[in-house]
């Protein structure tokens, strides 16, 4: 017993050291590497409800927007997801005491910030970094920020953005990764954006806000996230009309006070629990939604076969046993199909009936995950922006590899809606967008745990 208990001993002594050799050998020192996974068991029916999250495009939009403020602000039904956290990180770094009230309501206090130079690890770890371009030129009629990181999928460059505060007064350098942008002072005109886009659209109203006089935005960005922090700059004092349509005005403002603001619910964490109940045959009830924000899933639902029943502030969805209809899906910016639920949708459409075809007219890299749909058993072809998706009686489990948020998204649906064991790794890029996903699925009957990979806690425990 002496001898098998001391070779043991000797075994994960060995084994602790090589570990630690790899990870000095790669640089990080202090703590061993580890691989976090998620673990689905599918094949059984999703029942019962789920409440859905603030929505993570508003909420990374009006976390810097608290820049601007000149009194502390309170902004409720935040979600608790990694964006978030580095949003708030960064307003730390740069003085302003952040607080936590309870689990989904920050307070910020953003009169001690008088830095316009965000952190630049902070700012290449995530796309919408960049709304602090707008926020502090705004503020300081200066701002330093990294070029923006996140979910990869194509060519995203800020040349609109940077037209905009061009348009307004400001001049701009880039060098070695770094935007750095200054103005004498913002004055209000006219822009046209030359395409639909999200981000310039939140960028110029940042910057106009406060501007000397009118600022006009054509073919604007309409999103329901859009709409949400013009209401939220509303309630400090800004002057926008027009926010949810393509022509957006603003009248420069030269003071915004403090606000307490309740952040819009996540259409697109509804639309992903929404599928992912048809696709497991389940009934599931996403509660507090606005429903006239889930039209586009709703009717693709209805139309490949599931029941979807709409209340004031909730949607229930009922699975059908039969098959799938196959349906076609082109995304376009709102109020058309989004392309942050195309995905999701052809993992479902991966069991329908016939064939299905997706069009992607966003994004030029939103396919990454059919590789992994393939291992699951997919029958999925693209040619450029299109892919075409043969149904299959069914999909098996299959270690896989999430490449974006929404990627990650489509593979745990996959995971939930066939039997065997789902592996998905790269769970930091679903992590950045839902909030306790395990918890959530595991209440509507789930079988999926987080893992860690090696656990070195007995290891530690042994020694």
């Amino acid at each position: 017993m002496v001898i098998y208990q001391k070779t043991l001993y000797f075994i994960l002594v060995l084994c602790y050291n090589y570990c630690r050799l790899i990870l000095l050998v790669g640089g990080k020192r202090g703590q061993l590497e580890k691989l976090e996974k998620f673990i689905i068991n599918g094949g059984k029916r999703l029942n019962g409800s789920v409440k859905i999250s603030g929505a993570k495009n508003a909420a990374v939009a009006i976390i810097p927007a608290a820049i601007l403020a000149e009194e502390p602000c309170v902004l409720e039904n935040l979600p608790m997801i990694d964006d978030v956290s580095i949003d708030l990180k960064i307003l730390k770094e740069m003085g302003a005491d952040v607080k936590m009230l309870n689990s989904d309501t920050i307070r910020i206090d953003p009169r001690h910030i008088n830095d316009a130079v965000v952190p630049y690890e902070m700012a290449r770890s995530m796309r919408a970094s960049y709304y602090f371009l707008g926020t502090l030129l705004s503020k300081f009629n200066h701002a330093k920020v990294s070029m923006p990181g996140g979910c990869d999928l194509g060519d995203r460059p800020i040349d609109q953005h940077l037209k905009c505060f061009k348009a307004l007064g400001a001049n701009y350098t880039i060098e070695h990764g770094i935007v750095d942008i200054s103005a004498e002072n913002l004055v209000g005109t006219q822009i046209y954006f030359d395409k639909v886009s999200v981000g310039a659209t939140i960028n110029a109203m940042l910057a106009a806000v406060k501007a000397n006089g009118l600022t006009i935005l054509e073919n604007a960005a309409k999103e329901p996230h859009v709409v949400d922090l013009a209401n939220f700059l509303n309630s400090m004092g800004a002057d926008i009309m027009g926010a949810g349509t393509d022509v957006i005005k603003i009248r420069g403002v030269k003071r915004l006070g403090g606000a307490h603001y309740s952040i819009i619910p996540d259409q697109i964490e509804a639309g992903t629990y929404m599928v992912a109940a048809a696709a497991t045959k389940g009934d599931v009830t996403v509660m507090g939604v606005i429903p006239k924000h889930l039209e586009y899933i709703t009717s693709k639902l209805r139309k490949i076969g599931a029941t979807v029943t709409e209340n004031d502030d909730s949607i229930q969805v009922i699975g059908s046993d039969s098959p799938y209809e196959r349906i076609n899906i082109k995304t376009m910016p709102h109020p058309g199909f989004p392309t942050d639920m195309q995905p999701q949708f052809a993992a479902m459409l991966t069991m329908a009936k016939g064939t299905s075809i997706i069009t992607e007219g966003v994004f030029d890299n939103r396919f990454r995950y059919v590789d992994e749909l393939r291992r699951m058993g997919a029958d999925i072809s693209v040619d450029g922006k299109v892919a075409v998706i043969e149904g299959v009686s069914k999909l098996t489990g299959a270690p896989v590899k999430a490449a974006d948020l929404r990627a990650g998204a489509a593979l745990v649906i996959a995971g939930l809606s066939t039997l065997g064991v789902t592996e998905i790794e790269d769970i930091k890029h679903i992590e950045r967008g839902y909030e306790k996903m395990v918890e959530k699925l595991s209440l509507l009957g789930a079988d999926i745990v987080k893992r860690t990979y090696p656990d070195a806690e007995p290891m530690r425990k042994a020694l």
